[in-house]
């Protein structure tokens, strides 16, 4: 029994490095995701790349609480939020709210304006790198999160969702325009982009309650 039990810590010591390693690589891809994504929006004139990067950003925040919490999960197996962990909750969910706001107001005026970026080339490219870049963060996310029977890592695993859809977006926009160019395009994915930046930002206000989802709202399958 002793040894059946010294094993069992022992895979979850394991399994808890694993989600230490995922949060980290979440932070820095997020990090090196919204460089290059803010500055090829520029660089394009392309709104809905400028917004997702800046999206990024806003992650970057959100994982330095996740690992955070991660840290502290592996000491004392405690998931309830603490106030680290609260305090970055409500500044990433501020922050998706300015978000939100920005690309709106911009988006209305690039849409009564007429404008068209000059390329979204770039936007298809980042988007399809942070597709199956999410898509394996949320498959090892869920991994480690059921066998750990970790609530807290799976509605982790649903925000990464949550990007991954984020990335979706841009690159239904981004190859629109290219294809159309229909400038429109881009402001429109702008605007699904504040759309799914202002859920971000009322489920990390939600979790900083203490309710521990994100993403769809939904356990992952």
């Amino acid at each position: 029994m002793a040894t059946l039990t010294l094993n069992l810590e022992k895979k979850n010591e394991v399994l808890y490095k694993w989600a230490y390693v995922l949060a980290l690589i979440t932070i820095f891809y997020n990090i090196l995701e919204g460089v290059v994504s803010v500055f090829f929006g520029i660089e394009g004139e392309t709104l809905v790349l400028l917004g997702f990067g800046i999206d990024s950003f806003v992650e970057v925040i959100s994982g330095i609480g996740i690992w955070h919490m991660i840290r502290r999960i592996r000491r004392n197996n405690n998931e309830t939020y603490d106030k680290f962990e609260k305090d970055a909750l409500k500044v990433t969910g501020t922050a998706f709210y300015i978000l939100t706001a920005g690309l709106i107001v911009t988006a209305s005026i690039n849409l009564y304006m007429g404008h068209k970026p000059e390329t979204t080339l770039w936007g298809i490219i980042i988007s399809l790198v942070s597709i199956l870049s999410m898509w394996l963060l949320l498959h090892y996310k869920i991994k480690v999160g059921r066998q750990l029977n970790s609530q807290a890592i799976l509605a982790d695993a649903n925000c990464t969702k949550a990007c991954m859809y984020l990335s979706v977006v841009l690159f239904l926009s981004s190859l629109g325009y290219e294809l159309t160019g229909i400038g429109g395009l881009d402001s429109l994915g702008a605007i699904a982009i504040a759309a799914l930046s202002f859920r971000e930002g009322r489920e990390a206000f939600q979790k900083a309650k203490g309710n521990l989802t994100c993403g769809c709202n939904s356990a992952c399958h």
